[in-house]
């Protein structure tokens, strides 16, 4: 089986629709999204129309619980609350209800998906270095053998042994080891942070055990100047064409 995982759209259309584009060339099997479907960009709606029909799972980030009333967002900076408040006005009812009604976490076989780092999905914690693995040893035993997550924006995959060892694997295609616990984040469709400004995403293979990196490109000036023409942060725009 062939899974397609993405996450944070952050309601970049043109994004969206590329990564929509390669995942049907690939032909995967199943499309999970990891939440943060809505947040920093200009194309909610759309957004949330095309991640209803294109995953078959889907996630709360913590942009949706955001908008969709889940969480206080109260302590977010000011260009952050204002693009959650735009958001929320911008949203039909239909999409604040599907939002309000998504899962923090799914799991399928040996394989744990979330937006936030595991144990605790609903804190939406981050890992983007291998030091903060070193939270994760106490539980090894009830990791799954791959957990995806999202949150950080950034393609990376961390790897934990049983006596404690953790270790960050820098290869775009990943070939999963029995007896290790994997998180792999999965990169961003959206608003990527590791200084690749393509759209991200991330396709498993449950037959070759490997786990690999997709990158597309995609019309950034027209995804930024919906932002700037939105009167929303210039920095939500501009951060596009950087990958950061």
């Amino acid at each position: 089986m062939r899974i397609a995982i993405i996450s944070d759209v952050h309601s970049n259309l043109e994004a969206l629709l590329e990564v929509k584009k390669e995942i049907e060339r690939l032909d995967v099997d199943r499309v999970i999204c990891l939440g943060d479907v809505v947040g920093y960009g200009a194309s909610p709606e759309p957004c949330c129309d095309i991640v209803r029909e294109l995953a078959e799972v889907t996630l709360l980030g913590n942009h949706d619980a955001a908008v969709s009333g889940r969480m206080d967002y109260g302590a977010y900076y000011e260009a952050a609350r204002q693009v959650l408040d735009w958001t929320a006005n911008a949203l039909t009812q239909n999409s604040l209800a599907w939002l309000r009604s998504l899962p923090y976490a799914y799991r399928f076989g040996d394989l744990c998906f979330s937006h936030g780092a595991p144990p605790r999905p609903e804190s939406y914690e981050y890992i983007f270095a291998v030091e903060q693995m070193e939270a994760l040893s106490p539980h090894f035993q009830d990791l799954a053998e791959v957990t995806f997550i999202g949150h950080s924006h950034m393609s990376k995959v961390f790897a934990l042994s049983a006596d404690e060892e953790y270790f960050e694997v820098r290869d775009s295609t990943v070939t999963i080891q029995r007896g290790l616990k994997y998180v792999i984040s999965v990169g961003s469709v959206g608003q990527p942070r590791d200084y690749d400004n393509r759209a991200c995403f991330t396709v498993y293979d449950s037959v070759k055990r490997t786990s690999q990196f997709h990158r597309v490109e995609y019309d950034i000036e027209s995804s930024a100047r919906r932002i700037f023409d939105a009167d929303l942060a210039l920095n939500f725009g501009k951060r596009l064409f950087l990958g950061i």
